[in-house]
């Protein structure tokens, strides 16, 4: 297992679609800050990211399936993010990216609202109230995405974890971020005229589809920061 991962991390350093954010460069900022989607996308669309994106499995299923917009994955997991890199690099999927960092050091890869848009996806719940802080959806993480998200930019929330749901939908509504949709059974719902519904169901990683096979409904939670 140690020697696959060490080949996989020698592996993902040739990739020109993977990007690495050390501490000491997230004090300065990352060449590519502010610049994404002139100097690395090499195009004006909108910059979508999908946070903890763990293998790349979401990135790269929005990627294909929306290639007028640029999508950045990342996760601290470089063996992680080795699968979904090298399917888009060797496919030549030139609207997607990955970014080794820590998401509490986001403000040191993007510039003042460069970004139209954000995913969680079945993040780590850290369902223990001492934890609450490492939410990726909680008040210290909300503010840091403040600052890179454009003003009318979108948050969404995929989780099968209800806690996490109803956590991040009270704090919305105790601060006043505007909510534009909201269920805890994303499946439930028919997304025939609803294309915020259909655009939330358009990818369904694996292990989505195992807890919808086991039972479990899937939360979903789209909102604006105020």
């Amino acid at each position: 297992m140690a020697k696959r991962k060490l080949q996989r991390f020698a592996e993902i350093e040739t990739f020109g679609n993977v990007f690495n954010l050390g501490y000491e460069e997230s004090l300065v900022g990352h060449s590519l800050k502010g610049k994404w989607k002139q100097d690395f996308f090499k195009n004006d669309h909108p910059l979508i990211l999908e946070l903890g994106c763990g293998k790349g499995e979401y990135t790269v299923g929005l990627g294909q399936k929306f290639p007028e917009s640029n999508f950045l994955g990342i996760d601290i997991k470089g063996a992680r993010l080795w699968k979904g890199a090298k399917f888009a690099w060797e496919n030549k999927l030139n609207n997607i990216g990955f970014v080794r960092a820590r998401i509490d050091f986001i403000e040191g890869l993007f510039g003042p609202k460069e970004v139209d848009e954000i995913w969680v996806t079945f993040p780590d719940p850290q369902p223990q109230e001492s934890r609450e802080n490492k939410r990726l959806t909680g008040p210290n993480f909300l503010l840091r995405y403040k600052h890179i998200l454009k003003s009318e930019g979108i948050i969404h929330l995929k989780t099968d974890n209800h806690g996490l749901y109803e956590f991040t939908l009270a704090l919305c509504q105790a601060v006043g971020h505007p909510i534009e949709y909201n269920t805890n059974d994303l499946y439930a719902q028919p997304d025939e005229s609803n294309p915020t519904v259909k655009y939330a169901k358009s990818i369904q990683t694996y292990y989505e589809g195992k807890y919808l096979a086991k039972g479990i409904t899937i939360c979903y939670l789209k909102f604006r920061l105020a």
